[in-house]
C-alpha cells in the first residue's frame, strides 16, 4: 500500500523502527537463501536448488509490499532498501543461476566467456540510471531472469545440446542492455490481474513440478508452465510499443 508525505521524526515510535528494520532484515534473509542455493549447486542438487531459488522469488515479491506498507523509507532513511534489493537480487537473480549453468556444462567451451557475457550485460542493466519505469511499470530490458532461464535450461533446452543454449544465453544478454522494456510484474502498468495472479499461478505450477521427481520434458506441467512466461514476453513487446517510456524526471505516482 502506497503512503503520502512524509512522517516527522517525533512521530517517528520505537516500534514502527522495529518493525522497518525487520522488513530490511527479511529482505536481506534472501542473501542467507542464496547460500543454500550455492551449496545445492556445489552438491549438483538441483531440485534443492531450484527450491531455494523459489522461496528467494517469494521473498522478493513480498518485501516491496511490506517496505511500503510499513513505510520503512520514511523509518529508517539511513539505510537504502533499492540498494539492498538490487544487491540481494544480483545474487539469486544472475549470479547462482549462472553459476550453475557453469557448474552444469549446459554452454559450450569456453563456458566462463559465455557465463562472463551474463554477468557483465546484467550489471549493466542493474546499474542503468533507468532500469526501472516504476511509473509507467516497467524495467528497461531483460530484467535478468536468469534463475528462469536456467529453470528451463535444466528440464528442457539443454536436451536440444550445447548449442541451443548458447544461442538462448546470447539473445537475453543482448536484450539485457537494448532500450526495450519489459513489464514489471510487481507494478504492470495494466492487466494487474493477469501479471500478479499469473506469475502467482506459474510459481504453484513451478512447485508442483519440483517436488515430482523425476521431472519429464515432455511432461504435461512443463508445457503448461510455458504460457505464463511465453504470453509475458509477447504482452511486454506489446506494451512497450504501446506505452510511451517515461520522461526524465518526470515525478513518481
Amino acid at each position: 500500500m502506497e503512503t503520502g508525505g512524509h512522517a516527522e521524526a517525533g512521530a517517528i515510535t520505537g516500534w514502527q523502527k522495529c518493525i522497518a528494520y525487520a522488513v530490511h532484515l527479511y529482505t536481506a534473509s534472501g542473501a542467507v537463501v542464496g547460500l543454500l542455493i550455492a551449496s545445492s549447486i556445489l552438491d549438483r542438487d538441483y531440485h534443492a536448488g531450484f527450491l531455494w531459488m523459489l522461496l528467494a522469488v517469494t521473498i522478493d515479491m513480498t518485501d516491496g509490499f511490506l517496505a511500503r506498507r510499513f513505510r520503512v523509507k520514511e523509518v529508517v532513511p539511513h539505510i537504502d532498501g533499492r540498494t539492498l534489493d538490487d544487491l540481494v537480487d544480483y545474487l539469486n537473480y544472475t549470479f547462482l543461476p549462472v553459476c550453475m549453468i557453469w557448474r552444469s556444462e549446459w554452454l559450450p567451451e569456453p563456458g566462463w566467456l559465455w557465463c562472463g557475457i551474463i554477468l557483465m550485460t546484467s550489471l549493466f542493466g542493474f546499474a542503468h540510471s533507468g532500469a526501472k519505469e516504476e511509473s509507467r511499470g516497467f524495467f528497461r530490458g531483460f530484467p535478468s531472469y536468469w534463475n528462469i532461464v536456467a529453470f528451463y535450461i535444466w528440464i528442457c533446452f539443454r536436451h536440444g545440446g550445447t548449442g541451443v543454449v548458447l544461442g538462448l544465453v546470447l539473445v537475453l544478454s543482448l536484450l539485457t542492455v537494448l532500450p526495450v522494456r519489459f513489464v514489471y510484474p510487481n507494478r504492470p502498468p495494466c492487466w494487474r490481474g493477469f501479471f500478479l495472479g499469473g506469475a502467482l499461478a506459474w510459481m504453484v505450477l513451478v512447485l508442483y513440478m519440483l517436488l515430482r521427481q523425476p521431472l519429464d520434458s515432455l511432461d504435461w506441467a512443463v508445457w503448461v508452465s510455458f504460457i505464463y512466461p511465453v504470453l509475458y514476453v509477447i504482452l511486454s513487446f506489446y506494451l512497450d510499443w504501446k506505452i510511451p517510456p517515461e520522461v526524465p524526471g518526470e515525478a513518481q505516482p
